[in-house]
């Protein structure tokens, strides 16, 4: 099966490891990865707040060619492009309204979206069409006990995701810990980071940084593991303004799931992009024998 990739505009600007681990571990794991030709931002979620039927023009038209390429899987690594591509494919199957407006902007361009894409996280994927089985046979590394905090946001897993528990999700421990890793007590593993706050809001979006940097810290992570390009720069890029605010010492570790998932795999750090992480992680793989 070949998948759709939509990049989204962050993992090719500051979310670029996410894009080159992804596209390293679906190598590896010989998958077929084809990005949308001529794909535009999703909208984001700033987008539906100022005009409905604009935003889920925007987000559809990435549907439409997805349709158009003969993809029935668009694959989006990004929390809001993938929340906003799932509530364009939902809010057009439930209103037929929404959805002739929207027909009718997409024909101006020669387009239809007649909604036979489904919309996957990677994280979704990779266990539940892989399956962990399969990934731990590839794997080249145990990852050694590594504890870490498994962050998943407030966005892939709910309100209607469907591939893991909305408010205790589990996957990506599942997965990582199968491979030798060690998930870490983390309740707040649903909180949300405070997202585009940073620039609008900085002092409540810090505050909400501390509150899961605290968390990881003091329940023995030596890393934390997100499944979203915006969190992963939140936690990771803001911890010396966390710092002088709050007076802590954080120097963590914040990755994608992709980066720690591709060194069991054998990828070298420059194939994850981990020499463009701020804060280096710092572990001793477990070499496996046959």
């Amino acid at each position: 099966m070949e998948y759709l990739y939509y990049p989204g505009c962050s993992l090719e600007s500051a979310g670029r490891p996410y894009d080159e681990s992804l596209r390293a571990v679906f190598r590896v794991l010989g998958l077929p990865l084809k990005e949308l030709e001529d794909w535009n931002c999703c909208g984001a979620t700033m987008y539906m707040s100022v005009d409905e039927t604009t935003s889920l023009a925007i987000s559809a038209r990435n549907l439409a060619l997805a349709e158009r390429n003969g993809g029935t899987n668009l694959v989006a690594p990004c929390s809001a492009c993938y929340t906003v591509l799932l509530k364009t494919n939902r809010f057009l199957r439930d209103s037929p309204e929404l959805k002739a407006k929207v027909d009718r902007i997409l024909g101006e361009v020669g387009l239809s979206c007649k909604l036979a894409v489904k919309v996957r996280h990677p994280l979704d994927v990779l266990v539940n069409d892989v399956g962990i089985e399969t990934i731990a046979r590839a794997a080249r590394s145990s990852l050694g006990g590594l504890p870490f905090a498994p962050y998943y946001g407030c966005q892939i897993v709910r309100p209607e995701r469907g591939f893991d528990d909305p408010e205790y999700p589990i996957t990506m421990d599942t997965l990582l810990e199968r491979l030798g890793a060690k998930a870490v007590y983390f309740p707040v593993k649903t909180r949300c980071c405070g997202g585009m706050l940073m620039t609008t809001f900085p002092d409540v979006c810090l505050q909400l940084v501390k509150e899961l940097l605290e968390c990881a810290t003091q329940n023995g992570a030596r890393c934390v593991v997100t499944t979203c390009p915006l969190c992963q720069i939140n936690l990771e890029a803001y911890q010396k303004r966390v710092n002088r605010k709050f007076g802590t010492a954080f120097h963590v570790p914040v990755l994608v799931f992709t980066q720690l998932l591709g060194l069991a795999l054998g990828c070298s750090e420059e194939e994850l992009g981990l020499q463009r992480n701020l804060v280096p992680l710092k572990t001793e793989l477990v070499p496996l024998h046959a």
